[in-house]
């Protein structure tokens, strides 16, 4: 199991997002056994924390260039 959920760890956001979108397909469209349901449930929830993970870190970049811009534009404002 650590395998698979390093293997998943390891995706970049556009194929985990892309894949995370067949399991949630394959998930409505039901015909699956309980056993194949819960196994792409968890395959899921592993993707969707990949997603989580890869945003977030957008985010964090996003606000760090935000708040050096607004550094520099002080700075530039207390020089003159």
């Amino acid at each position: 199991m650590a395998a698979k959920t390093e293997e998943v760890a390891a995706l970049g956001y556009e194929q985990a997002r892309d894949e995370l979108i067949e399991v949630v397909r394959r998930l409505e469209a039901g015909g699956t056994t309980l056993e194949e349901s819960l196994a792409l449930w968890e395959r899921g929830e592993e993707l969707a924390k990949v997603c989580r993970r890869w945003l977030e870190g957008a985010r964090a970049r996003l606000d760090a260039a935000l708040a050096e811009e607004e550094a520099e534009e002080a700075a530039q404002r207390a020089r003159g």
